[in-house]
């Protein structure tokens, strides 16, 4: 289990206090955003009547998920909201396959990535809220449909953000490390590389479907 104990930080004090960065997650979340710059600009080189096939799976992935953007929300709103969400389950999915390539690692197995996608996915479904409703007509939300449900209805706004993240961490971590345990066991003979593909493009793609969706969600139930 060194692989995923042993990890390289890098510590800076500010103002007194200790900051950690973890090495591994952010290289691999730079070649995560490499990767997603690279797919664009070949999704949109040379754009035709005839399509290249990058630029089929381009349009493919943006029709399906404007169609779903549209569909959660309405027209127009799809407009503002759905580059936020094409863009989310880009970089949920493009992490979650990086674990495939040999020496990578996903960075989505890093708690702090999940957490901090889905502290974004919050702040922009209240910051739109307020927008939409009013900060009285929002705050009021919290007080239906008793005065005394205020807490519980915190709690449950704070408790989505911990479900999202601790979601998709716990499906890839729990994959790595049943990765890890049977390449041990059978010595990363036939089995593992399956797993590694199953883990990889299966359940990393299912999931950073999830992740999206439920940001998606989250965001319609802020905004209607």
């Amino acid at each position: 289990m060194e692989e995923l104990t042993d990890i390289q930080q890098i510590t800076y004090q500010l103002f007194g206090y200790n900051l950690v960065f973890n090495v591994e997650t952010i290289t691999m979340t730079l070649i995560v955003m490499g990767l997603l710059l690279v797919f664009s600009l070949l999704a949109t080189r040379k754009i035709n009547i005839v399509p290249h096939y990058v630029q089929i799976v381009g349009e493919l992935l943006v029709n399906l998920f404007y169609g779903l953007t549209k569909d959660t929300l309405n027209e127009e709103k799809a407009k503002t909201y759905f580059p936020l969400i094409f863009s989310v389950f880009l970089f949920v999915v493009f992490s979650n396959w990086l674990g495939i390539i040999p020496k990578l690692g996903e960075p989505t197995k890093d708690l702090n990535t999940p957490l901090g996608l889905a502290i974004l996915g919050a702040a922009i479904a209240h910051y739109s809220g307020i927008r939409t409703k009013g900060i009285g007509g929002y705050l009021k939300e919290y007080f239906e449909p008793f005065f005394f449900m205020a807490p519980l209805n915190v709690i449950g706004e704070l408790a989505k953000v911990v479900s999202i993240s601790f979601r998709l961490y716990g499906n890839i971590m729990g994959g790595a490390i049943i990765i890890l345990v049977v390449s041990n066991l059978v010595y990363s003979l036939v089995l593992p590389p399956v797993l590694v593909m199953f883990f990889g493009l299966f359940v990393g793609t299912i999931q950073a479907f999830v992740f999206t969706m439920l940001t998606l969600v989250y965001i319609s139930l802020q905004v209607k």
